[in-house]
């Protein structure tokens, strides 16, 4: 950094149901992303990924910001929000255009993504993304620049998310009480992809699990777009609660004992490993077996609810059509992936190829903030310094009230899968 001026300053926010988490990252000129500052807040406003208590939420976001802007020595007015809740859905559009042979210019791409607006219909929902992913020649798919080509049919593939208003609504409120300017708000799938997921990956096909939590988000990526997202209700809280309640135990106390003692596996030795009931800070009396329980028992109530939860992420990757040889990648975010013994428990679970995926791309990122947990928080960064193309914003102030049609949209998601899987 001592030969290298940050050129832009890019700050991320990710308002989870666990955490409130800010990163400030600097752009250099030789155009390396690198992490200025950082700062987390418990998050006691939020439930299952939706905002509950305003006033406790904007106290977390203050924090959280104003911890990431001492740690960096800078002063932010503008952030990157991720949102994980609202009814995420995600589809696929297409339209095509005539060309009559001629050769692709600026003006045709233009005119198609216009078409490409006129085939958005929100039906009353807050279109959160509407960006153009690969284009097609003559039924050619997969060209990423078509200008300059000659064809007689030019296409595109449009990837949709739509989310309700109000939750997106109260984030932006939020936000803004807290005297910051919402850049943008952006799908933490969308976010989690591009901090955590290959090139290669996201081409081939592979669904990327965010075990948050409050919420278990599942988005398949395929042909380097997004085409599918499912959402579960359960997450990292859920399980806490449960050992909570097996052990008559505070939230707190649950927490410590699954993050020092708990694991998605077995071994052999964990029916005598005595461990304290309340976690590691518990005091606990010499030959006191009261305060403390066989390993095994805890492990035993946190597969019970993994159990539950995977046997839902099964169902919602049958749903998405995520089966089949081209289905066989599974990459784990979020702080439920954190836990040991996670990715063996999933990938015998699924039989499934399965890794925890980890943020990429930035450097200077302190090791705490290197985890699975801040991937989404690593990707709105990346997602802000790349700016993808957006429909919405062409030309600008363009405000996205069109129509689609629901039949052929839909059967072009089911293509865009069994293309794939």
């Amino acid at each position: 950094m001592a030969t290298q001026r940050v050129e832009k300053i890019f700050t991320a926010l990710d308002i989870g149901s666990s955490k409130v988490s800010a990163m400030i990252a600097g752009q250099t000129d030789s155009g390396e992303l690198v992490v200025l500052g950082t700062g987390q807040r418990a998050s006691e406003g939020v439930k299952r990924g939706y905002i509950a208590d305003m006033e406790r939420t904007e106290l977390a976001v203050r924090t959280a910001v104003e911890q990431a802007e001492r740690i960096a020595g800078v002063n932010i007015e503008d952030v990157w929000v991720g949102c994980s809740s609202g009814g995420l859905s995600s589809s696929v559009a297409s339209v095509e255009i005539d060309l009559g042979g001629g050769r692709v210019e600026k003006d045709d791409i233009n005119q198609l993504l216009d078409a490409g607006r006129e085939t958005i219909d929100p039906a009353g929902r807050t279109v959160l993304h509407a960006q153009p992913t690969l284009y097609t020649l003559d039924g050619l798919s997969g060209v990423k620049n078509p200008e300059g080509l000659h064809a007689d049919q030019l296409g595109v593939d449009i990837h949709v998310i739509l989310a309700d208003g109000a939750p997106l609504r109260n984030m932006d409120t939020c936000v803004r009480a807290a005297h910051l300017n919402v850049e943008s708000i952006v799908a933490s799938p969308i976010a989690a992809g591009m901090a955590s997921l290959s090139t290669e990956e996201r081409e081939l096909g592979v669904a990327l699990v965010e075990m948050g939590a409050g919420i278990t988000n599942i988005s398949l990526y395929a042909g380097d777009m997004l085409v599918g997202l499912f959402a579960i209700p359960y997450g990292g809280n859920d399980i806490t609660d449960a050992i909570a309640s097996a052990f008559g135990i505070r939230r707190n106390q649950a927490e410590r004992m699954k993050c020092f003692y708990g694991s998605a596996t077995s071994s052999r030795t964990d029916h005598r490993d005595m461990i304290p009931v309340g976690g590691p800070n518990e005091p606990v009396a010499a030959g006191d077996d009261q305060n403390r329980i066989a390993r095994a028992e805890l492990i035993s109530v946190i597969k019970q609810q993994l159990d539950y939860l995977i046997g839902e992420i099964g169902k919602g990757l049958k749903e998405l059509g995520f089966t089949g040889n081209g289905g066989r990648q599974i990459v784990l975010t979020g702080g439920g992936a954190e836990m040991k013994g996670i990715a063996d428990y999933v990938q015998a679970a699924l039989d499934r190829s399965v890794r925890v995926g980890r943020p990429r791309g930035l450097g200077g990122l302190p090791e705490a903030h290197g985890g699975p947990a801040f991937t989404t928080l690593a990707g709105l960064v990346q997602f802000a310094v790349h700016a993808p193309v957006d429909i919405r914003t062409i030309p600008k102030g363009y405000q996205s009230v069109h129509k689609m049609a629901g039949g052929a949209l839909f059967q072009r998601v089911l293509n865009a899968i069994k293309a794939y899987f």
